[in-house]
């Protein structure tokens, strides 16, 4: 594609803003027309190519007021420049019926994907919808992400920005150093299938905040290569909560380490027909698994109809009663100040390996009832901690 890039195309169109603080690029002068029904990839593409190849800083721009049907779109770095922005105002739609999207082969695996693109900003007001319901239903079709950022440093994605309805993970972060996001919309149907809002992969120095997600999956999915991490001020809800994994399948190492997570609301994060995926504060390991998830700490988190407020699983996929000698070993995790009111039978559960037991797992000022106030109950194998403050349910077995 950069071999073809039209320098003088790029001369005649975005010259006349090249005088501005911040030269733009935008997709309507490169020929999207914007009325939801014609198809914009081709001027998207070329908007791109010329926003990319500026020596200076430049912002593609997707102007408010229109709606732009695209397919699979592919941003391939590096740029020229070490600061490039995406501005979506308008709104950016994928075909409604899965067999309408074009792909490279059979597969389609993002609608939106940017790569090795360092100093990527996102930002705007704007809605980017999946039309991921037809997806949903189709249980033979491998379903794509939203968006994808991979092998990327210093990305921010702020300002607004709503992502509705993907056929499966809303946004993929995966490769990223230094990443900043503050501001999102995430939403989806309870009842979607493997929608989760974000999932992050490799990632270090991560901050997360001020955002509400609700899906049919983890609203915040953390898993291998994760590391130095902070997430506040989120609601998230319906969901499977905030999860670290699953790590470890099929004998696999993983590494999480120094995870934040604090002032966050669950709220509907219940589902009667799956309730053992149904969870607020969650770390899902499997049997025979290597590695460690190590210094994890909530803080300040507020539960409404959660199944399980706080869970700890090594066994994640089942198998309890088939014994491995091998885990990813979990340890230094502590939950501070939790409150609020439960669906299930356990507020906690702590379910860890006897080959590899969970150590130094603090719980402290612990408010968790039923739905009928009663004090909820609890269950602890194979943990090793301290329980203090104030404690509803006592957790006896940290004691």
């Amino acid at each position: 594609m950069r071999n073809s890039f039209n320098f003088l195309t790029f001369f005649l169109v975005c010259y006349p803003i090249l005088t501005a603080s911040t030269p733009f690029c935008n997709v309507v002068d490169y020929g999207a027309i914007g009325n939801g029904q014609a198809d914009d990839t081709q001027a998207f593409a070329k908007a791109w190519e010329a926003t990319c190849a500026s020596l200076s800083p430049t912002t593609m721009k997707v102007p408010s007021g229109k709606t732009f049907l695209i397919q699979p779109l592919r941003f391939i770095g590096p740029c020229k420049s070490n600061s490039t922005t995406v501005k979506i105002d308008g709104n950016l739609v994928a075909p409604n019926n899965p067999y309408s999207w074009r792909c490279d082969g059979n597969v389609c695996h993002q609608l939106l994907y940017f790569h090795q693109v360092d100093g990527l900003t996102l930002k705007g007001q704007g809605i980017i919808d999946g039309q991921g319901q037809q997806w949903w239903t189709n249980t033979n079709l491998y379903r794509p992400t939203i968006m994808e950022i991979s092998n990327s440093n210093n990305v921010s994605i702020d300002g607004g920005l709503t992502f509705k309805d993907s056929p499966s993970k809303h946004i993929v972060l995966n490769g990223i150093q230094s990443l900043s996001i503050s501001g999102l919309t995430i939403e989806a149907p309870g009842d979607s299938p493997n929608t989760d809002g974000m999932l992050l992969q490799y990632c270090t120095n991560v901050h997360i905040t001020s955002s509400r997600i609700g899906t049919g999956d983890d609203c915040i999915a953390i898993i291998n290569g994760t590391l130095n991490a902070r997430i506040d001020n989120i609601v998230c809800g319906p969901g499977h909560g905030i999860s670290i994994g699953s790590l470890g399948n099929h004998g696999a190492e993983a590494i999480v380490e120094d995870i934040t997570v604090s002032n966050v609301l669950f709220r509907n994060t219940s589902d009667v027909r799956t309730p053992s995926t149904s969870n607020g504060a969650r770390i899902k390991t499997w049997q025979g698994g290597r590695g460690y998830v190590r210094n994890i700490h909530y803080e300040k988190l507020w539960f409404h109809d959660t199944v399980y407020p706080i869970i700890i699983d090594q066994f994640y996929g089942g198998n309890q009663y088939i014994t491995s000698n091998n885990a990813v070993e979990i340890s230094n995790v502590s939950f501070n100040v939790i409150v609020g009111i439960s669906s299930g039978a356990d507020a906690v559960v702590l379910n860890c390996s006897k080959a590899v037991p969970c150590r130094d797992v603090v719980v402290q000022n612990l408010h968790v009832v039923t739905d009928g106030a009663k004090p909820a109950a609890y269950s602890c194998e194979n943990v090793f901690g301290r329980a203090l403050g104030h404690l509803v349910p006592k957790l006896s077995c940290l004691l």
